[in-house]
């Protein structure tokens, strides 16, 4: 565990909150020292993020293990004089990064170092993952699809307190705008004007009647919704409004989406998509089972892991619209990524690097 703990600490200890350059060089030089892989960087996200880290061994059906390297903004408790704040204590290490995902992409680090794949194993760390995934929608633009992925997203702690489980599927989000234009008239007179709130009103009430979304994966139910979350609109306390902006966010579910196009019925009403991150599904219940396996020989708990789905998007929506076939798994718990106090769980990370090269020595 020494060696994966100092791998999590350099890791986590160089910032890549706004630019990945730097942690990505890392990566590349410990790969290229520690294995006789294929080490490639591309030039996803320009300079500044240093494009993403691709290396691979062996031949045959391609099994990848990904994670990224970016981060989001450190709290202010994380950083000294510019540098990260890492600490040891109590079992775990703390720092910004350390469970969403340098701690996880330490951990596939070694396991594709130490494992003797069973066809072609891959590992790859993406930049621009908190930023809607620029470095895997890169890689897969460029023909980047291995045919099989686990995802080091985190997983733990779904089932029961610990227990690293095996998401099988997970949300996706489509951020959108209804803007309701009006014609403006003074206040005093509401009939002379068109009022552009009350247009986005009835927009809303048709999101609010719509039903979620849902859908089966390997035995999971996986359940999207829809809810209004902003609203802006009006110029002033005397004036009908002649423009109103309501902002809908949706989690999306495999193969389902809400009927948002539905609010353009209402005269006035233009909806856009802003955001699109797509969910995912395993829909190859082997491969699904073949993970758990090797998740439940790294357990000694008596509640084993379990197929689960993931509330969050990840990078395996991209590569799973690629055609690779996925499964997220990987150390961090609900509640520790983007937060002032982030750690993870140093025991669990041993647990995940073990599982990792279970799974590439075995599969395909």
């Amino acid at each position: 565990m020494d060696e994966l703990v100092a791998l999590t600490r350099d890791l986590v200890s160089i910032p890549s909150h706004e630019s990945e350059a730097a942690v990505g060089e890392y990566i590349t030089d410990w790969v290229r020292e520690h294995t006789d892989a294929r080490v490639s960087r591309d030039d996803a996200g320009g300079a500044e993020r240093g494009g993403n880290v691709v290396a691979r061994r062996g031949s045959g059906p391609s099994l990848a293990l990904v994670g990224h390297h970016d981060v989001v903004p450190p709290d202010d408790t994380q950083t000294e004089d510019g540098d990260y704040v890492v600490e040891r204590r109590d079992g775990r290490l703390y720092g910004r990064g350390s469970a969403d995902m340098k701690g996880a992409v330490a951990a596939a680090m070694l396991a594709f170092r130490d494992a003797e794949p069973a066809g072609e194993l891959v590992f790859a760390s993406f930049v621009g993952e908190e930023v809607g995934g620029v470095g895997a929608r890169h890689a897969v633009d460029r023909g980047f699809a291995p045919d099989y992925a686990v995802v080091a997203e985190g997983s733990t702690g779904y089932s029961a307190p610990g227990v690293t489980d095996v998401a099988v599927a997970h949300k996706g989000r489509r951020g959108s705008t209804l803007s309701a234009a009006g014609t403006a008239a003074h206040a005093s007179e509401p009939e002379a004007g068109d009022n552009a709130i009350y247009r986005a009103s009835d927009a809303v009430d048709l999101v609010r009647g719509m039903d979620a979304p849902t859908a089966d994966v390997t035995g999971q139910t996986v359940t999207g919704s829809v809810a209004v979350t902003e609203i802006e609109g009006g110029s002033a306390w005397n004036v009908v409004p002649e423009h109103c902006e309501v902002t809908v966010d949706e989690r999306t579910v495999p193969g389902e989406r809400a009927p948002l196009e539905r609010v353009e019925d209402v005269p006035g009403v233009t909806w856009t998509v802003d955001q699109d991150l797509p969910p995912m599904r395993c829909e190859d219940r082997e491969f699904a089972d073949g993970v758990l396996a090797a998740a439940r020989a790294v357990h000694d708990a008596d509640h084993g892991p379990e197929h689960v789905v993931k509330p969050h998007a990840t990078d395996a929506g991209w590569l799973a619209g690629a055609g690779t076939t996925c499964v997220v798994c990987g150390p961090s718990e609900p509640g520790e990524a983007h937060t002032a106090t982030e750690s993870v769980s140093l025991a669990v990370l041993d647990r995940c690097a073990d599982l990792y090269r279970r799974v590439a020595d075995t599969w395909p």
